[in-house]
């Protein structure tokens, strides 16, 4: 499959319903992707995937979204979306890459790990304290925040 991707454009709408699959919140994605940077992969001409990635501290930058349209998830676009953001954070100069899934992100802690982050972290019960609805993944509720880094 032939993916690109590519900073969003000024003029483009933010795919609210694409990152809406991986942070069920529209006004904190609303917050953050105020002071990130949104790329999209697209595969003729549709937006597929979307990453928002934000600087934290110095030397640091995060991934705060990355999302994979429900008809394309299991094909390695999310890959795809990890090893750019990779390649974008060197030429960045930075240094660490973190990022942070729920406990019951299953699937995502796998691909994280397989990608060379390593847990470094839970936040305990910040599902809980950041989020007015009940979360549930895979029959679990989603309470703690486990945090990822890449040093890179």
């Amino acid at each position: 499959m032939d993916v690109e991707i590519r900073l969003l454009g000024p003029n483009e709408a933010v795919p609210i319903e694409l990152l809406l699959l991986a942070d069920p919140s529209e006004e904190i994605i609303l917050n953050y992707i105020d002071r990130g940077e949104c790329f999209i992969a697209t595969n003729n001409n549709e937006i597929i995937g979307a990453l928002v990635i934000i600087k934290t501290r110095p030397e640091t930058i995060e991934i705060v979204n990355i999302a994979v349209k429900e008809d394309f998830q299991g094909k390695g676009i999310g890959k795809q979306l990890i090893n750019f953001a990779i390649i974008y954070a060197k030429e960045q100069c930075e240094k660490t890459m973190e990022i942070g899934t729920g406990n019951s992100s299953i699937f995502q802690l796998f691909l994280y790990q397989k990608c060379g982050f390593r847990i470094v972290g839970v936040d305990h019960d910040f599902f809980i304290r950041h989020y007015k609805d009940e979360i549930y993944e895979n029959g679990i509720q989603c309470r703690d925040m486990i945090r990822l880094r890449l040093e890179l």
